[in-house]
């Protein structure tokens, strides 16, 4: 797993991390790992399957049309147009 490294962290700020910390109950980095995921992750983000299944569900796709997607296609090569 990748480790990060942050340099010149001001005191203040070192010290209300680990009040933030204490408050949740967690260490220091346990913290700081929260709040970037946090901020590169939010909640309410999109989430492109959940998205593409809200779609499908609202014009009705259902299982047999998904399958009828996969059913696998005809694999012969076409004929030459004849002029």
């Amino acid at each position: 797993m990748p480790a990060v490294t942050i340099r010149n962290l001001s005191e203040e700020t070192h010290r209300a991390l680990k009040v933030r910390a204490a408050q949740h109950g967690r260490s220091t980095e346990a913290e700081m790992r929260d709040i970037l995921e946090a901020a590169v992750r939010p909640a309410n983000r999109l989430r492109v399957g959940s998205a593409l299944a809200e779609m499908s569900r609202k014009i009705g796709l259902t299982n047999a049309d998904v399958k009828a997607l996969e059913h696998p296609r005809d694999r012969k090569p076409a004929e030459p147009l004849r002029f």
